[in-house]
C-alpha cells in the first residue's frame, strides 16, 4: 500500500495540492497510512475521525437532515463527510471513509459495506469500497431491502479496515488524475 499512497502524494505534489481525510471505521488508518511515506508533509493537511456519529455532524459538518435521512453508513453520508472535510481543514482534496467493519451487522447495513467519499475542487461523488479494490477483497452480501445482492468488502475486522483504506487511496488518486485530464482537454 505505502506504493499506492507514494503515488497519490506525488500526483498531488505535481499539481501543488493537498488532501485531508475524515474517517470512520478507519479511524485515521488512511491518514497514518499516508504519513508513513516520507515527503507527506508536502500534501497531507491533517484529518477528521468521525467514529460516532454524531460527530460527523459536529466535525464535518454533514447535514443533520442527511444523518437522518440515510444514516451514517451511505454514500450520500460519504460525500457531505468530505465535502465538510474539505472545508474544515482547507485541503484541495478530501477523502471520507465510511462503513461496517463488523464483527456485526449495523442498522441493517452487512459487514463490508463500505463507502468512500471524495470531494475535489470541482466535484464531489462516492463509490462503494469494494468496486474500487481487486475484486478478490469483496463478497457479495443479501441486504434486506435491496432488490439484489450487494458487492462489499471481505474479511475480518482488520481486513475489512485495510481494503477500505485502499479503497480510500485508490478513489483518490483516480479522482486527482481524471480531474488533470479533464484539465487537459
Amino acid at each position: 500500500m505505502s506504493e499506492l499512497a507514494s503515488s497519490l502524494i506525488d500526483a498531488l505534489r505535481r499539481r501543488n495540492q493537498t488532501i485531508c481525510f475524515c474517517e470512520s471505521l478507519t479511524a485515521g488508518l488512511a491518514a497514518a497510512t499516508l504519513a508513513e511515506v516520507a515527503g507527506a508533509s508536502d500534501v497531507l493537511r491533517g484529518g477528521l475521525v468521525t467514529y460516532a456519529t454524531d460527530l460527523k455532524e459536529t466535525l464535518a459538518h454533514v447535514p443533520a437532515e442527511v444523518l437522518a435521512e440515510h444514516g451514517p453508513v451511505s454514500p450520500v453520508t460519504a460525500r457531505e463527510m468530505a465535502r465538510g472535510a474539505r472545508k474544515v481543514c482547507g485541503a484541495d482534496w478530501a477523502v471520507a471513509i465510511t462503513g461496517v467493519a463488523g464483527p456485526d451487522p449495523q442498522d441493517g447495513h452487512q459487514v463490508g459495506e463500505v463507502w468512500v467519499g471524495l470531494a475535489g475542487p470541482l466535484w464531489t461523488a462516492s463509490s462503494a469500497a469494494a468496486e474500487l479494490v481487486e475484486h478478490s477483497r469483496g463478497r457479495f452480501a443479501l441486504v434486506p431491502g435491496a432488490p439484489e445482492p450487494v458487492r462489499v468488502l471481505a474479511g475480518d475486522r482488520a481486513a475489512i479496515r485495510a481494503s477500505a483504506v485502499e479503497a480510500a487511496l485508490v478513489g483518490a488518486l483516480t479522482g486527482v488524475r481524471e480531474q488533470k485530464q479533464s484539465e487537459d482537454r
